[in-house]
């Protein structure tokens, strides 16, 4: 399997165009080739004249660990070009910026999921793009979470950061895919041009959208592993309840506890609820001590998502129903669990930060909600999903 990026370094013809013009590059650090080489130092041997380089959240080093810690501009050591953060003073490229470059080129992994910033930043660009008549290449890259589709649609007015638009939780798109759709969904007038990858198939094993032969390389720091990708869709919900995701251990956004929690009732509240809610993975009680943030030095009983190994099942396992199912289960466990956090979440104030995940108040409501069972959460969201499904189709290339 080649990457986008992999096929233009391989290819000249494909770097043809590029020639005699100014390219800027939005990187982090698992924008590599097969040798591990990042994108900027590949790029820049194989010929082309990279004028600068943009970096995500988590910066274009990924040295930032937390949200909402900024990443500063600076120079690029190596190659002597300015690196323009586009999470920190500015979200979206500057005036300085864009008149650095005459094409853009992006090289990001992405984790399959609506919520992750990197998706955000896509859009961003090609808006910034589109105003200034900027081309943007996305070099693509293989979807981890794979193909399927689950979640609710992010309602209108609800829209941030972590909401570039009406999409589920997890869209099953690449993101040069997605790419696609936002020029086609906000009528975008730009010259976009995707380079797919070449054998890549999302439906391959034993990866199911990660190539089995790939080295995993931590596209943000607490994206660890292919494990944690899968379950993300449903994980970072956590980020907006007083419960712990895990940051602070070796397993974020796998797991999930605190220290007032009796996980293995919570664990058989979900099996009694929606047993078929927990298909497709293996579920532990676990212990654990964050080394920093929610709980720091506490001891917290928990539960660990493990969506790897001979239980793993692709179709069957849908991470956003596992974590409001365990919701549901802590609410009827405890029912005035202060369960959800209320601070800024990605410079969202006067919201629940839940409900900025999510992308409107529904799923909070479910959960708070001592009379609505699993069916009904299911039948919004299937509504959801298969409008998703219907409207995807002609965005797919793989």
């Amino acid at each position: 399997m080649k990457t986008g990026l992999d096929r233009l370094l391989t290819d000249r013809s494909l770097r043809r165009p590029l020639e005699r013009r100014r390219v800027a590059l939005l990187a982090h650090p698992a924008s590599v080739a097969p040798d591990l080489t990042h994108s900027l130092d590949a790029l820049a041997a194989s010929g082309l004249d990279l004028t600068a380089a943009f970096g995500p959240q988590h910066g274009l080093r990924g040295d930032k660990q937390d949200n909402m810690v900024e990443s500063p501009d600076f120079v690029d050591p190596v190659h002597g070009i300015p690196v323009f953060s586009l999470y920190g003073e500015a979200r979206r490229p500057t005036e300085e910026a864009l008149d650095r470059f005459d094409v853009l080129l992006v090289d990001l992994q992405d984790v399959g999921c609506r919520i992750y910033t990197f998706v955000t930043t896509l859009l961003y660009v090609l808006e910034a793009a589109a105003r200034h008549g900027k081309p943007v290449w996305v070099l693509d890259r293989p979807n981890p979470a794979g193909r399927p589709v689950e979640g609710l649609t992010l309602r209108p007015g609800w829209e941030s950061f972590v909401g570039a638009g009406p999409l589920p939780m997890r869209h099953g798109l690449t993101l040069g895919e997605l790419g696609l759709w936002f020029v086609d969904h906000f009528a975008l007038d730009l010259d976009y041009r995707l380079i797919e990858m070449e054998g890549y198939d999302p439906e391959a094993t034993p990866g199911h959208g990660w190539p089995a032969d790939r080295i995993w390389i931590n596209p943000s720091p607490n994206a660890p592993n292919l494990n944690m990708a899968r379950a993300y869709a449903g994980t970072v919900l956590l980020e907006g309840t007083t419960l712990s995701e895990g940051r602070g251990t070796t397993r974020p956004l796998e797991l999930f506890g605190a220290p007032d929690l009796d996980a293995r009732a919570v664990l058989a509240e979900m099996r009694c609820l929606a047993p078929d809610w927990v298909d497709g993975c293996l579920i532990r009680e676990v212990w654990f001590e964050p080394t920093f943030h929610k709980h720091v030095g506490l001891l917290c009983h928990g539960l660990h998502i493990h969506a790897e190994g001979v239980a793993y099942q692709h179709d069957a396992f849908r991470p956003w129903r596992v974590q409001a199912l365990a919701f549901k289960a802590i609410r009827r466990c405890y029912p005035d669990y202060e369960l959800w956090r209320d601070f800024p979440y990605e410079y969202e104030y006067g919201r629940l930060a839940i409900d900025v995940i999510n992308g409107g108040p529904a799923l909070r409501e479910w959960v708070d909600d001592p009379g609505a069972g699993p069916h009904e959460l299911d039948e919004l969201a299937r509504a959801d999903e298969t409008a998703w499904l219907a409207e995807r189709g002609q965005f797919l290339r793989y």
